[in-house]
């Protein structure tokens, strides 16, 4: 599914508002249900329950007047707390504060900061939920004066609030704060979700996301050509490898994994067993000659090639030979998890890059041994995908964290495009950035994914669907969303704080099963 701009919802607005002759009013009554039906969904029946709508003068309060007026209908106490003076509001906005006051409905002015204390909290206080129909997407500057007050407020009630579009305060492009945002249980977007609900800070704002349909015809979406995908299970299910009756571990390819050092032998077994859970046929991983007994005892499916070593018990300049042996039989490569930050195995990876003509990932400490040679990236003898983590980003670009954080969509997107290698930008909504332009955003995994190991499982993954044949944007974005629900079923069988990776690995089976079958849970 597409991520809009604030820009791009306007133009499909106008686009089915003008072109196509939809009545305005009737998006907005559209939007209004679809926010109704997916509070009853979340919270159960409304009948009896009472309701604030606190509501700005735009098409966001426009959209709140209609939910709190069908609410009524459904015999909820809904009311309003109006923001601004009635006389202010204009358009669709005025047209349905007069629907909801015709039918009954309260309204109550908050259009001074006054009113706060013995008006509107109040309200507030004797709520069972509470919608926010205050900005939506058109806000542009920070939020002050009696909004931010009143969004204060409403996220200090304890009281769910449920977002209309977008959390009020949020940027919907950059998922940045202005200011003062709310922090919602259930956003309800409207025809497409917004960027700024799975960038920056938009996660945690946010909530539960759902996405409703307002009527804006199909065909207007696909013909706006937006370039940034939300990542779903119907994008993945086509990119997951058939397993006919006749095949045998040769048809599913042989992924390999130069990997470890003293210490760090977890990563290599990690990335190996993802790999395996993933579908690859065979896996083989390259590691130090002192190490290689240890992986054996970690691996059983698994095969290890021990190589030459340095004192420090990382792979040496003299494993380039072996490597390139290693390399000439394999279908993908993964290189980098714990193998150390050595000047020899920096070395060695400058020369792999340019020596392994596989498809490769490259991850971990294989990126922080380009930091500062990106060039090596554009000489690369064969397809490349880089996992970096933020830091990892900014060392590749030469900048800092909280830059690349600021902008991870432009970051992917730069290096992607300057060295001609596919990027998976890991953190809460990875991005996966192509050299053509194609950008999409993950939808799944959790918090409980923010733990030592994950990102060699999603090196694992990847280089498992690399080895099965697909092509790396595909296997990216196949790797990356898989990763993420492995580690939701992982959560929701134990609860995200005690989520290790070797549970994500172990539901990495459930998970492809869930896509195939069409039964993905809900993100």
């Amino acid at each position: 599914m597409e991520l809009v701009t604030a820009a791009e919802m306007r133009e499909l607005d106008r686009a089915a508002i003008k072109g196509r002759n939809i009545p305005s009013l009737r998006l907005m009554e559209n939007a209004g249900l679809a926010v109704a039906r997916e509070m009853e969904r979340r919270f159960g029946p409304l009948r009896g329950k009472t309701v604030t709508i606190v509501a700005g003068k735009g098409q966001n309060g426009g959209d709140g007047f209609v939910v709190a007026r069908l609410l009524r209908k459904r015999r909820c106490q809904a009311r309003v707390a109006l923001l601004y003076a009635p006389a202010s509001l204009t358009s669709d906005a005025a047209t349905n504060l007069k629907k909801f006051r015709k039918a009954g409905g309260p309204c109550h002015a908050v259009d001074k900061a006054s009113a706060l204390g013995p008006v509107l909290a109040p309200l507030l206080r004797t709520s069972d939920l509470l919608v926010d129909a205050v900005f939506g997407t058109g806000l542009n500057a920070p939020v002050t004066g009696l909004p931010a007050s009143a969004i204060a407020q409403m996220n200090a009630s304890g009281r769910p609030i449920v977002a209309i579009d977008l959390p009020s305060g949020l940027d919907g492009d950059r998922g940045c704060v202005l200011g003062t945002a709310v922090t919602a249980a259930l956003t309800v977007t409207l025809a497409r979700p917004k960027r700024g609900l799975y960038l920056g800070v938009g996660p945690d704002h946010a909530g539960t996301v759902r996405v409703a349909d307002i009527g804006i015809p199909a065909d207007l979406i696909a013909a706006a050509k937006i370039p940034l995908t939300l990542l779903e299970a119907a994008d993945v299910r086509p990119l997951i490898p058939h397993r006919s009756r006749t095949a045998h571990k040769g048809t599913f390819g042989h992924a390999g994994i130069i990997a470890g050092s003293a210490g760090k032998t977890g990563a290599a077994a990690m990335a190996a067993m993802a790999a395996l859970r993933t579908g690859a046929g065979l896996v083989t991983v390259a590691t130090p000659r002192s190490l290689a007994d240890v992986l054996e005892a970690k691996l059983l499916e698994a095969m290890v090639v021990a190589v030459p070593e340095t004192e420090a018990r990382t792979l040496s300049k003299q494993a380039l030979e072996p490597l390139l042996a290693f390399a000439a039989d394999k279908t993908a490569l993964a290189l980098g998890p714990g193998i150390g930050r050595h000047a020899e195995t920096q070395a060695l990876v400058h020369n792999l890059l340019v020596g392994a003509k596989r498809p490769m990932v490259l991850d971990a400490d294989g990126l922080n041994a380009v930091a500062g040679h990106a060039d090596l990236l554009a000489r690369a003898s064969g397809p490349l995908i880089l996992t970096p983590h933020p830091g990892e980003m900014a060392r590749l670009l030469g900048t800092t964290s909280a830059a690349i954080q600021r902008d991870r969509l432009g970051a992917a997107a730069r290096l992607a495009r300057e060295r001609n290698v596919c990027v998976v930008l890991k953190g809460a909504g990875t991005i996966i950035a192509a050299a053509d332009g194609r950008l999409a955003v993950n939808s799944t995994g959790n918090p409980g994914m923010a733990t030592a190991g994950t990102g060699d499982v999603l090196t694992g993954i990847i280089v498992g669907l690399l080895a099965q044949g697909l092509p790396p944007w595909e296997a990216a974005c196949a790797g990356v969303y898989l990763q993420g629900l492995a580690g939701d079923l992982a959560a929701m069988e134990q609860g995200e704080a005690g989520v290790i990776a070797g549970d994500v690995i172990r539901a990495i089976p459930r998970a492809i099963q869930h896509v195939v079958t069409g039964n993905a849970p809900a993100t």
